[in-house]
């Protein structure tokens, strides 16, 4: 029997459940044609906030969401939940009232507004499968007891099963018994399909584009047609947790007729691939591996459950789980969620400040959808949307290198010792931005490293243990150097910084200062030092003649945080023409 999803075992008074990670999927059979699971349009990437504030999301859609790319944001759940600072109460509604700890309805409607003027569309995480496991006074004021649901839902309106499930190759038992004694809505019911969907139209009626079904494996897939169809909009995105399990009852292929599917073999896979196998083995990743069909699969490479249970890597894995993030994005499968949440040690923690972001790498935030080497993929899986794999390359074991027709090429060193190769891709001649060791500048130009690609369509480049190099139209590099490795734009008046200082798999050496240009004391606008010279990391940045600047070195960890040198500022000034050279010693 596979294991149950860890979210609520805590919850449930003394008893610890083991509800881990393979139980859910889903039974019966829709008919007609399968509803395309990716979402529409080119940019299918989907930043998951799990249990960010309302205000926290909106804040982030006008700053990284939007300008990185990404399609969609997807919501902890709205609605009121029962009580308790752990994150699995979002988990247990009692009322369809959005009075959750992340914030209010204006604060979602706020969200939304914000979101969709930063060219992000919003995607709610919704409990429909059932209310809670107790009784008390829920987040908004809304008492209610097991069963009984002011407003909504009376005992009547749940299945007559009320004990837990205990038997994943029985139908009835998965579909029709209690989650974790979670109190299960009869989703058969008329009436019950009707207020579910009642709920599900209140969210869109604020701007609501999709949803992701909580727990779709214990409803039946024709109760959840017979809830769509309820919809004013029935073409809203939706995208099912429905967790393969082999042997049980019921499979995620029974959920295609009403949207994507959440494939957590891929996940699986990548983690089982990433730390014990060969990458050389994903050459034909995907439906091959008897995965759902592409455009019918949501995929990731960790969720909020799984980074818990430890079905899937996490941030904890370090440059395994980054370079796995870098493959999934650039790889032309599924419709890719990237998780972005919290650190915890405790598996039950709620969020930070009650879900409050004051800000990204601060109070425990992850914020993995900015890390700048998979926040810049997102950009990259847009240039590439719609291309095959091209160029295929690999040493047989943990080095990998292809394109995305002529659009991108990504390489990525898995193994302990750095990489020279030349590269053949099929991407025009040019200069490019290598977005894992720099930004895109707007109308031309990078702030880190470039790579120039020759007629024949090679380029030449060393990639460090554990790093990765991504090339793709759209993002150039401004100038066109000779050979290798250069940092763009060159400045006629600026500093050109060099700090010998070592590190380990997976960290990188930036400079960060008071100046915009040098990311006005912002680790996350720091800018990228090159390795080219390793162990001495090399930039030039543009400063106008004559600006006295301060200045520090930091280490970014593959998990995003940050160290900064000890000792006070440095400080350096532009000459009247020309760069001020800096040669500087990391200091401990």
């Amino acid at each position: 029997m596979a294991r149950r999803r860890s979210r609520l075992a805590t919850a449930l008074a003394a008893t610890t459940l083991a509800v881990g990670l393979g139980g859910f999927g889903i039974s019966s059979v829709i008919n007609g044609p399968d509803a395309l699971a990716a979402p529409p349009g080119s940019r299918d990437v989907t930043a998951v906030m799990f249990e960010w504030s309302f205000a926290s999301v909106a804040r982030e859609c006008t700053n990284r969401l939007g300008p990185l790319g990404y399609g969609y944001v997807q919501v902890s759940p709205p609605q009121e939940h029962i009580q308790g600072s752990q994150w699995w109460t979002s988990y247990q509604p009692v009322s369809y009232r959005i009075a959750g700890r992340l914030g209010d309805r204006n604060a979602f409607i706020s969200m939304i507004n914000a979101c969709h003027a930063a060219g992000v569309k919003v995607v709610a995480d919704t409990v429909i499968n059932h209310m809670s496991a107790g009784s008390g006074t829920g987040t908004g004021g809304t008492g209610y007891s097991k069963y009984n649901y002011p407003g909504y839902y009376s005992a009547a309106d749940f299945h007559s099963c009320r004990t837990a499930i205990t038997d994943y190759t029985n139908r009835s038992n998965v579909q029709d018994c209690e989650l974790v004694n979670l109190s299960d809505l009869n989703t058969g019911s008329d009436y019950v399909r009707g207020t579910i969907a009642a709920y599900m139209n209140d969210l869109a009626s604020l701007g609501v584009d999709g949803f992701r079904i909580d727990a779709a494996k214990h409803m039946s897939a024709s109760d959840l047609s017979g809830i769509k169809a309820k919809l004013a909009n029935t073409g809203a995105y939706w995208k099912q947790e429905a967790i393969f399990g082999a042997g049980e009852a019921v499979q995620p292929t029974e959920y295609t007729g009403t949207g994507d599917v959440q494939e957590f073999r891929y996940a699986r896979d990548l983690k089982r691939i990433f730390l014990s196998e060969n990458l050389a083995y994903l050459s034909n990743f995907g439906a091959a591996w008897g995965y759902l069909p592409s455009n019918q699969a949501a995929v990731f490479v960790d969720n909020h459950d799984t980074e818990r249970g430890g079905d899937t890597l996490s941030y904890k894995n370090g440059s395994a789980y980054t370079l796995a993030q870098v493959f999934a994005l650039a790889w032309p499968y599924g419709a890719p969620d990237v998780n972005s949440g919290y650190e915890f040690s405790d598996h039950d923690a709620g969020p930070p400040n009650g879900g409050t972001v004051n800000a990204c790498y601060s109070d425990g935030w992850k914020c993995q959808h900015a890390w700048r080497q998979i926040g810049n993929m997102v950009g990259f899986r847009n240039a590439v949307s719609g291309t095959a794999v091209t160029n295929w390359w690999s040493n047989g074991g943990d080095q990998i290198a292809f394109g995305r027709g002529s659009r991108g090429y990504v390489a990525i060193n898995h193994e302990g010792n750095s990489l020279t190769r030349t590269f053949q891709t099929s991407l025009p001649a040019g200069t490019y931005c290598d977005v894992q060791h720099g930004d895109p500048v707007s109308g031309g130009g990078c702030t880190g490293t470039t790579y120039t690609v020759n007629a024949s369509g090679q380029f030449t480049a060393t990639i460090a243990a554990g790093e990765a190099v991504a090339l793709y139209v759209g993002a150039t590099g401004g100038v066109t150097p000779t050979t290798g490795a250069t940092t763009n734009p060159p400045a006629t008046s600026g500093a050109s910084f060099g700090v010998t200082a070592t590190t380990t798999v997976g960290q990188n050496v930036f400079v960060v200062g008071n100046q915009a240009r040098l990311g006005n004391w912002a680790p996350a606008s720091a800018v990228a030092l090159s390795s080219a010279s390793y162990p001495v990391w090399t930039g030039t940045v543009s400063l106008p003649a004559g600006t006295s600047f301060e200045y520090k070195y930091v280490r970014k960890n593959a998990d995003g945080s940050v160290t900064w040198e000890s000792g006070v500022n440095r400080t350096a000034t532009v000459p009247a023409s020309g760069t001020v050279t800096l040669s500087d010693t990391w200091r401990n």
